[in-house]
């Protein structure tokens, strides 16, 4: 298992070292295999396309978002569900931070790069609403699952960006955690709490008012 990790990073940090040398349109797949010791077939075996061989694993970050969903109980406060499932995804960056500074840039220089990073966000923002939406299940819950995963991905890309676009410090991980908790205050996840509460307050208040009548 091991062995494969190292390939596919020798061939992701080929692909990066290439595309800033050579320039992303003149870099072919052949170019990248054999920057990296192996042969074309090798380099396949591990990704799509040389788009891919620049992206973070993706599939693997929608894989633990997907895991945290469907492990969590039924109890469980939503606003800390999708905090949980949205730190999954740091694990793709903070690995390796200097080829995440690298994977930043280029994707910033490169259209067709910058294209396929908004096209992974949107897989995330879409993930986290078919989870939501099996979460709300009220009559405005479809609207919510939408408010709500959309605002987390945005969040921890915001969050993200900041740290990557700083130079990825070893130092400023936790703040970019923090940065993207932040979001939870915000989020309408849990309204029968949050009319509950209210409910509660107009029922203290009115007793107040019934003792001093």
């Amino acid at each position: 298992m091991e062995g494969r990790a190292e390939v596919r990073r020798d061939l992701v940090a080929a692909a990066v070292e290439l595309f800033h040398s050579k320039g992303y349109d003149d870099t072919t797949v052949d170019d990248i295999a054999a920057a990296a010791g192996v042969g074309r077939r090798t380099f396949f075996r591990y990704f799509r396309s040389k788009e891919d061989a620049i992206s973070p694993d993706h599939e693997t970050g929608l894989a633990r978002v997907a895991e945290v969903f469907d492990g969590a109980g039924p109890g469980e406060p939503t606003g800390s569900l999708v905090l949980r499932a949205g730190e999954t995804v740091f694990d793709l960056y903070t690995d390796d931070p200097r080829l995440s500074v690298e994977r930043f840039r280029l994707t910033h220089e490169v259209p067709a790069l910058r294209d396929r990073e908004s096209a992974s966000v949107d897989h995330y923002r879409r993930l986290f609403i078919r989870h939501l939406r099996e979460r709300f299940t009220d009559g405005d819950g479809e609207l919510r699952a939408a408010v709500v995963g959309a605002a987390v991905v945005a969040a921890h890309n915001l969050a993200l960006r900041a740290w990557l676009a700083d130079g990825a410090p070893a130092d400023g991980i936790d703040a970019c955690r923090a940065r993207f908790r932040r979001v939870a205050d915000m989020l309408p996840v849990e309204p029968d709490t949050t009319l509950a509460l209210v409910t509660q307050r107009l029922e203290a208040a009115v007793e107040r008012l019934e003792g001093t009548a």
